[in-house]
């Protein structure tokens, strides 16, 4: 097969172990930075363009960063149009980039997530804060990745003032309750296919709630319990990824679903756990492709 790699970095660890692993099993691999990429949008011929060739592949693997969200979805939505096939379709990281919305296709199809509010008004913000049991609360920008723009309000007055000041700067956000038991860790579940490959558990550095290892976290391997792998291949599911990072913690009324990335990166994945998440991947793509070019799967 000859497979694009949709990559602004090829020194990055998650790009360069896609590269290796889709190499080791004999396919042909070129990265792409997506943003040097061009289209020709018509109904006989669409194509993409990249540094004056026009791209061909069997099969394409999205590693869109949130920044380039809009512009990376267009062209592999033009890849789509053109029938190529991609693991992880662009409707599906788009509702999984829109928080706001992937919370509300989550809470359709009854999986589990911590009480979550969202408002435009100022005068809302009482019944926010009410809604997700008072203080201490998370207040979480749309937009935030790798624990950058959640802040921990302990007290209401505190949570007040943060949701005033991001409105002010007319900032999209959510309110959602602050889950107490779960200590400042959570688990990465990392979803290929219908099935979660590997697991992690995530544990804040002392003083900060956030575990996410881009911020001072530690990882440990975890063993997952029959209902939080469902969980997790239900919210991955949901949002139509067969590639997905989905964030849950474990509460006093179980396993809740934090968050469903559609680019989940592999070092500290592969590194806690020791197991080859590249070649599964891999692995996925002959086995999905060779069924024909899939639809989108999930609504919304």
């Amino acid at each position: 097969m000859k497979i694009g790699i949709l990559s602004r970095d090829t020194k990055l660890y998650s790009t360069r172990r896609l590269v290796e692993a889709a190499e080791v099993r004999g396919h042909e691999v070129q990265v792409i930075d997506v943003l040097k990429c061009y289209m020709n949008i018509t109904a006989n011929q669409p194509s993409v363009h990249y540094k004056k060739q026009v791209l061909k592949f069997d099969a394409i693997i999205p590693r869109i960063g949130a920044s380039v969200t809009a512009y990376g979805t267009a062209v592999l939505r033009q890849f789509e149009v053109g029938g190529v096939y991609s693991v992880n379709e662009s409707i599906a990281i788009s509702r999984s980039r829109d928080k706001l919305r992937a919370h509300q296709l989550l809470a359709r199809k009854g999986v589990g997530m911590p009480i979550t509010g969202y408002a435009h008004a100022a005068n809302a913000t009482d019944k926010l804060i009410e809604f997700v049991g008072g203080a201490p609360l998370i207040v979480k920008l749309m937009e935030s990745t790798h624990g950058r723009g959640i802040v921990l309000a302990e007290t209401d007055t505190a949570a007040e003032g943060v949701i005033n000041a991001f409105r002010n700067l007319n900032a999209n956000f959510l309110v959602q309750e602050y889950i107490k038991e779960s200590n400042g860790s959570d688990i990465r579940c990392f979803v290929v296919g219908d099935k979660v490959v590997a697991a992690m558990q995530r544990t804040a550095k002392e003083g900060d709630f956030r575990s996410n290892l881009h911020r001072g976290g530690t990882a440990e391997p975890v063993k997952l319990k029959p209902e939080e792998r469902s969980l997790a291949t239900n919210a991955a599911k949901v949002m139509g990824l067969d590639v997905a990072g989905v964030d849950i913690i474990r509460s006093a009324h179980g396993p809740l679903v934090l968050e469903v990335n559609s680019s989940p990166g592999l070092r500290g994945i592969e590194r806690v756990t020791g197991k080859d998440v590249a070649g599964m991947i891999i692995d996925f793509i002959e086995k999905d492709f060779s069924k024909g070019v899939k639809k989108t799967r999930g609504k919304g």
